[in-house]
């Protein structure tokens, strides 16, 4: 083209801009269950310094007959 915009000299490359998204996700992913890990952890020292003692229930398995 005589105007200059010729765009095919360009390579139309995405990865960064995709790597850059999967970062931010895997990133937010973390942090939502790091916040819910912290927040059972809370509650049971919660629980812990009330002066309780079945804080944290032990699951038994069904026995086999």
């Amino acid at each position: 083209m005589a105007d200059g915009t010729d765009h095919d000299d360009e390579p139309d490359d995405d990865t960064p801009k995709l790597l850059g998204i999967i970062v931010i996700l895997v990133l937010a992913i973390g942090g939502v269950l790091l916040i819910h890990a912290l927040r059972r952890e809370s509650a049971l020292e919660d629980c812990l310094m009330s002066g309780r003692t079945n804080c944290a229930p032990i699951e038994v398995p069904a026995r086999r007959r």
